[in-house]
């Protein structure tokens, strides 16, 4: 977004004005008696709203949830993310009829405590709770978002296998845990992209380029939880079965997972750097990924019992999932940065 430097003039007894570039007036349909809205943000910052984007923000404030006396948890919990997404600032979950069940209630809070970043429950009752989100946009950068949200997917698949091969059914647990960090991370990144989207201002406070860039991020967001995902899956296999895997197989599948870390490693740095080079190198390497599958194929030749050979397969296919995620990271990277690409070219 294009900035202007306009001189701040006097007029009157109390009032200073600024005049607006006649070509932003035209594109935002204004005209000469317009209201225009003045918000001061903190001590540095003012912003003007005018009257079309004032009446959609507006709108966008509030949100009401009735919940029938019979709606499964997994449904209020599907609409209350969907309302975060969307920017509200206050959601009210109310009974359609009679009261809220005591399940219910728990099913809004457990959900707002793991998932929803910057939500506090305000009001809680039969009757209806409301949920206020309180974080400061700026507070925590999509960036910032970002990484912690990589640094906690790739603690879980080095923790998921290090309690395999403690058999620490307490640190399979945790892993499973952090799975909802990684999901509540990724939900606040989706609700500043989707506010960006909207907002010209907060597209260029948040550092974007453009619209197509913020489509790119949540794409890039979806791969990572799915990375936290497999590491779950991994901890829930070992809380199912209760035993290591054979120490000759783990340690190739341990060699196999931090190759596919540093694959997911190189493909964000890519990301954050926009480097169309690096990328394309990221989808090379992640091509390398068969050499290490065979080294645990071949371990897994002394294997007798069925249990085990299944288990290794199913981990063997976890691993390799994240390296298809770092792959297309970078894929998204390219995308992003094409036309850079091109014109270096050039």
């Amino acid at each position: 977004m294009e900035g202007e430097t306009r001189k701040i003039q006097f007029t009157g007894k109390s009032s200073y004005i600024i005049s607006l570039p006649k070509r932003w007036v035209t594109d935002l349909g204004l005209k000469q008696g317009d209201q225009i809205r003045l918000v001061r943000r903190g001590s540095s910052t003012l912003e003007m709203y005018p009257p079309k984007f004032e009446s959609r923000t507006q709108k966008k404030d509030e949100a009401v949830i009735e919940i029938d006396s019979s709606e499964e948890g997994s449904a209020i919990v599907r609409k209350l993310i969907s309302l975060y997404f969307l920017g509200f600032k206050t959601i009210y979950v109310k009974p359609k009829n009679g009261r809220l069940s005591p399940g219910q209630r728990n099913t809004v809070k457990g959900a707002v405590r793991r998932m929803l970043m910057g939500s506090e429950i305000t009001s809680d009752s039969s009757n209806g709770i409301t949920v206020q989100v309180l974080v400061n946009l700026l507070e925590l950068s999509v960036d910032g978002a970002f990484k912690r949200m990589i640094h906690l997917a790739k603690s879980m698949s080095s923790d998921a296998l290090l309690a395999v091969k403690e058999n620490n059914l307490d640190l399979a647990q945790e892993v499973i845990h952090t799975d909802d960090e990684v999901d509540k991370f990724g939900f606040y990144i989706i609700r500043q992209l989707k506010i960006a989207i909207q907002n010209e201002h907060m597209l260029e406070e948040m550092g974007f380029r453009n619209a197509r860039d913020c489509l790119g991020y949540r794409l890039v967001v979806k791969n990572i939880e799915r990375t936290g995902d497999h590491a779950a899956y991994i901890a829930k296999d070992l809380l199912e079965f209760k035993r290591p895997v054979k120490k000759e197989v783990l340690a190739r599948l341990q060699e196999m997972n931090e190759f596919c870390l540093r694959t997911l490693d190189e493909s964000c740095l890519a990301l954050f750097k926009e480097d169309y080079v690096q990328a394309e190198r990221t989808i090379q390497e992640t091509s390398e990924i068969s050499k290490y599958e065979k080294k645990v194929r071949d371990a897994s030749k002394t294997l007798k019992d069925d249990e085990d050979i299944y288990r290794v397969r199913r981990m063997t296919e976890n691993i390799r999932r994240v390296s298809e995620y770092a792959s297309d990271i970078a894929e998204i990277v390219l995308n992003m940065n094409i036309e850079k690409a091109l014109k270096k070219s050039g």
